[in-house]
């Protein structure tokens, strides 16, 4: 048996990851989160303060037999600056504690992001290339690299980063999914009997865009981790295709049997602060799972994705010649994960 390490289980990603892990027969998996679990799973679960190192030793240092630490933990900030401290040292303080405490330890698989490449700054080179030079700092994903790349070196275990684009997949309470953020917005306006709106700018409803299956995801954190010939690298991981919101957006109002109507640049944050109401009022009519309108839907970061008015593309070319080659159609998936929503009641 291997042992996985995954930090931010309940996230979009490591909720998937566990999943995914658990099906394959031959994984022992606990899990790291503030949270506890509000599913059925036979996976541990620590609630884990990862910025607390004396925390993070006194629950772990007993655990002799860690063989992989998957983290996809997120600690977000005021800004770009401070983004870095609080990220490093949840990597540094689990990274630390596993290399001391486990003796089989051999893995530590990264997940990064577009922003490696400036996606959140404005139009950068695209499509992107893992051997595409940085930006200026500053960057966490650039520390929590170099981190890793330098305290590895002579060390029985190596590292490997993933970068997927807008994940998506099924979590609460996580401040960067758009399944979710898309499903509660069409919710909220079919309850409001309006039509299916494109909430961002009329430029952003044409560039290029791309997206990331949680589930494909998981595939590729477990390939990255059992594959030597990834030590030490950084692989693109997305769906495979690119989409527009134009073409997108009328195919998501079908299956929502909803009227498409022309975009319109909608201050989300702004315009979702008073319709806690509407949500509870769908939840208890449709008696749907009890998550309040903040862990439904972050809506901050709706607004900036739906705004970005430049292409978002990343090579995967580089992850299919190290032989990953799973690929997922984004309009299939976010279909399947709607009807998904709906039959797990999380929308009517």
């Amino acid at each position: 048996m291997k042992k996985a390490l995954v930090a931010g289980a309940l996230g979009v990603t490591g909720r998937a990851l566990v999943s995914h892990l658990l099906s394959l027969g031959d994984w022992e998996v606990v899990g790291l989160s503030r949270r506890s679990p509000e599913f059925v799973t036979t996976a541990k679960y620590l609630g884990v303060d990862l910025l607390n190192r004396s925390g993070v030793e006194s629950q772990l240092s007993g655990m002799k037999d860690i063989t992989h630490l998957f983290f996809a933990a997120l600690q977000p900030a005021a800004n770009f600056v401070d983004e870095i401290g609080p990220n490093l040292a949840m990597l540094v303080n689990l990274v630390e504690t596993v290399e001391r405490s486990s003796t089989s330890f051999r893995k530590a698989v990264l997940i990064e992001g577009a922003k490696f490449y400036g996606a959140h700054l404005g139009p950068y080179k695209t499509p992107a290339k893992e051997s595409d030079p940085r930006h200026l700092p500053p960057n966490f994903y650039y520390n929590q690299e170099d981190y890793l790349d330098e305290h590895s070196k002579g060390k029985p275990w190596s590292w490997t980063a993933l970068r997927p684009s807008c994940i998506c997949g099924f979590a609460v309470g996580n401040p960067m999914n758009m399944a979710t953020v898309i499903a509660v917005y069409a919710a909220l306006c079919q309850e409001m009997k309006l039509p299916f709106r494109f909430p961002g700018s009329t430029t952003a409803y044409h560039p290029l865009v791309e997206m990331t299956d949680a589930n494909l995801l998981a595939k590729a954190i477990v390939w990255a981790g059992e594959n030597e010939r990834c030590d030490r690298e950084a692989f693109n991981i997305t769906n495979g295709d690119f989409v527009r919101w134009e073409s997108l957006w009328p195919r998501l109002a079908e299956f929502f049997k909803m009227e498409c109507a022309p975009p319109l640049r909608l201050p989300l944050s702004e315009f979702m602060s008073d319709k806690e109401v509407v949500w509870k009022k769908l939840v208890k009519r449709y008696n749907l799972l009890d998550y309040s309108f903040q862990e439904a839907a972050a809506w901050p970061f709706a607004e900036s994705i739906f705004n970005i008015e430049y292409d978002v593309m990343s090579d995967t070319t580089k992850s299919r010649q190290f032989g990953f080659f799973e690929w997922v159609s984004t309009e299939e998936m976010l279909v399947r994960l709607f009807s998904q929503f709906k039959k797990m009641r999380f929308i009517p």
